[in-house]
């Protein structure tokens, strides 16, 4: 019995291919009005850890939907911070792809 391939190694033979061998045949090409329509997005910000003391019941609470409680934990207090008004809320910054802050 073989065992199914893993994404890490269907990535690795990905990076392995050379740009002439990649099948391109499915994807529509990008013509002017593809791009008129495109709009620009805030790259996401970087994470900083941190250490926060939550009440038990509240981390709990978070855990008992399974993994990725701390993603979890920061689309609720994103959530509440963009729910405040901007006039009270400090403005995100926005990090451009080369991960320089943007004016």
């Amino acid at each position: 019995m073989s065992k199914k391939p893993t994404i890490k190694s269907d990535l690795k033979r990905l990076d392995r291919m050379a740009d002439k061998d990649i099948d391109y045949s499915d994807i529509p090409p990008l013509d002017d009005a593809f791009f008129r329509k495109a709009t620009m997005v805030a790259w996401p910000p970087g994470k900083q850890q941190v250490t926060v003391r939550l009440d038990a019941d509240v981390l709990d609470w978070l855990k008992a939907s399974g993994k990725g409680y701390q993603t979890r934990l920061n689309f609720i207090l994103r959530a509440a911070m963009e729910h405040q008004t901007r006039s009270r809320a400090p403005k995100p910054r926005v990090r451009s792809r080369r991960g320089r802050n943007a004016a």
